[in-house]
């Protein structure tokens, strides 16, 4: 099979102040979505969906990954990124899943885009304008803290029924002025409660 392409949709969120506070540069939020048959769609229950994945996966990781970069500008203008999927009703969550959980998929993302870190993700079932919400992580380095945001968009006609959407995030950098810390603090604050809880016992 071929992937059946409806429609594609790309929404980019820019922002320029934070609580009255100037965003310098401003951050910029991509997602770009690829509306397609579900070719599961119809079939009642299919035992193995890997034929379909095989056809497909790699060519839609290709498409959807040429576009993120070619929106940002450059694969260096991208710093975190994330996948989604939403299925429309006639479909299974286990359909959303085999869109976007293989290797086929992830690696010609990650090759874009220069990225290292697992590809994180959300995958649901819904109707026409379901919340399309993409999270995010460093594309290098997945536990910093400063680049766990969220993408989101919304396509007024899709996942109809029998297709599903399938969606790439990017940003261009972190949260706005991220300060809650890191691993490394929160460890260091679990170490003095239990001293604290030791002296305490004393």
């Amino acid at each position: 099979m071929t992937l059946q392409l409806r429609t594609m949709h790309i929404t980019i969120d820019e922002i320029h102040t934070e609580i009255g506070r100037p965003v310098d540069p401003p951050l910029k939020r991509v997602v770009v979505a690829a509306v397609l048959a579900n070719p599961w769609a119809g079939r009642g229950y299919v035992e193995d969906l890997r034929p379909e994945i095989l056809d497909f996966a790699n060519d839609l990781g290709t498409l959807l990954s040429d576009r993120l970069v070619a929106t940002f500008g450059s694969a260096d203008a991208i710093e975190a990124y994330g996948k989604c999927s939403v299925v429309g009703v006639d479909g299974e969550l286990e359909h959303a899943n085999a869109m976007v959980h293989t290797l086929l998929f992830g690696n010609p993302i990650r090759d874009a885009v220069d990225g290292a870190a697992t590809l994180v993700f959300a995958n649901t079932r819904g109707g026409p304008g379901s919340p399309i919400v993409v999270p995010l992580v460093h594309k290098g380095e997945m536990l910093r803290r400063t680049h766990y945001h969220t993408a989101t968009a919304s396509i007024p006609d899709a996942p109809r029924a029998d297709e599903v959407v399938v969606a790439l995030g990017g940003a261009s950098g972190s949260r706005p002025f991220p300060r809650i810390g890191n691993r490394d603090l929160d460890n260091a604050d679990i170490a003095a409660a239990a001293a604290a809880a030791v002296d305490a016992e004393r």
